[in-house]
């Protein structure tokens, strides 16, 4: 087996739920040893965030985030076992935590504290608001999405603001964290120096708003919800067919002909009203009616199958037993077996072709790795079984 891009790379993550969870399975499936904290008795909080549940009854939320790593109980407010997170520390080489601000200083546990023991960490702190004027306002996903203007944009209708069905600034946080953490490490490997790593909830949703923040900051645009179509390109949404509805993304002017073509109203690619994207933007509910009236005539399969023949990005609503489906038809691996996970897990999406990421383990049961400090490898070294 290759060695993993981050073979001999050793982190203790203090991070629990989603954000940080999901940064450091993404380290672990590139080959780093993730040595998990956990509370006595309780774990992680999405240990019992059920149903559904797995085969041994642990909460599949948990198993969703978990693999890969190993788990240690300790008590951060008995001095023993904080010592003792001061000793895995000191063989690690990145620290992970989602506390509220303040919490880990408080601990011994804070940056200042920790790279006095190991000069070249890499300490990553994910927060919801920030350590200045939001530092005790809680980073719920929910309230992010509420506050940071995405739930606004979403929805049906004016009126109906609706947040996404994943807790997806959670899992974008936990991107940034994770490239903020590579970044670093390539950093250290040039200089020798650690840093500390800062990203929050509300910053990564703001920049993840793309095209709808760049609109408001660049022409004072305030976008409003919209269902499921799109702000500044036509058509490109859903339709209504003869059974079942069916997405269709039409992204330029050559692709419209083919769509007005394939779907028997070749007319309208010459008609003065569509003729261009900003055209089509400007008469969207004209245009709309026509196609949706033209949709109504078959069923979502038949116009998947037709739109695709003539290379128009289109496709039907599926939901994720269909999804995944879907992507056996088209030969995308999206389940692996994990040693030690009594369910399929979903595959990392990232490919990589020198060292490919590994599914050692499944998610750990509480308490299950109450690691020796004489297992690890010092910080920054890899294991000699690993070395070329």
């Amino acid at each position: 087996m290759n060695a993993g891009a981050l073979d001999g790379i050793v982190v203790v993550d203090f991070s629990r739920v989603l954000a940080g969870p999901y940064a450091t399975m993404m380290l672990g499936d590139f080959g780093a040893e993730v040595i998990k904290i956990e509370r006595p008795g309780v774990g992680d909080d999405t240990r019992e965030w059920g149903p559904p549940y797995d085969a041994h009854g642990v909460a599949t939320y948990f198993n969703a985030v978990n693999r890969n790593k190993r788990s240690v109980v300790l008590d951060l407010t008995d001095p023993g076992d904080i010592t003792r997170a001061r000793e895995l520390v000191s063989r690690a080489d990145i620290v992970v935590e989602n506390f509220r601000p303040g919490t880990m200083e408080k601990l011994g546990l804070g940056y200042e504290d920790l790279r006095a023991i190991r000069p070249d960490l890499i300490y990553c702190s994910i927060t919801g608001f920030g350590r200045g004027g939001g530092a005790e306002l809680p980073g719920y996903d929910l309230l992010v999405q509420a506050v940071g203007g995405l739930m606004s944009v979403t929805g049906t209708e004016p009126g109906d603001p609706t947040k996404a069905g994943v807790a997806l600034v959670d899992v974008l946080a936990g991107l940034h964290a994770s490239t903020g953490i590579l970044a670093a490490l390539a950093h250290r490997d040039r200089t020798g120096a650690g840093q500390r790593v800062d990203t929050n909830l509300f910053s990564v949703l703001l920049s993840s708003m793309v095209n709808q923040a760049s609109g408001y900051l660049g022409a004072g645009a305030v976008p409003q919800m919209m269902g499921n179509r799109h702000p500044s390109i036509a058509p490109y949404q859903t339709f209504d067919t003869a059974d079942r509805p069916i997405a269709v993304a039409v992204g330029n002017d050559k692709q419209f002909r083919a769509f007005t073509t394939a779907i028997g109203e070749p007319a309208l690619a010459d008609d003065p009203r569509f003729g261009t994207n900003p055209q089509r933007v400007a008469h969207r509910d004209a245009l709309c009616a026509i196609i949706e009236a033209a949709m109504k005539k078959n069923g979502a399969d038949h116009w998947y199958s037709v739109l695709t023949a003539a290379s128009v990005p289109a496709g039907p609503i599926n939901d994720l037993s269909e999804a995944f489906a879907f992507a056996d038809e088209l030969g995308i691996e999206a389940t692996v077996p994990v040693p030690g996970s009594s369910t399929p897990q979903v595959a990392n999406p990232i490919t990589l072709s020198a060292t490919p990421v590994t599914y050692r383990s499944g998610p750990p049961a509480l308490g299950a790795d109450q690691v020796d400090i004489s297992d690890l490898s010092p910080a920054g070294e890899t294991p000699a079984a690993a070395r070329p």
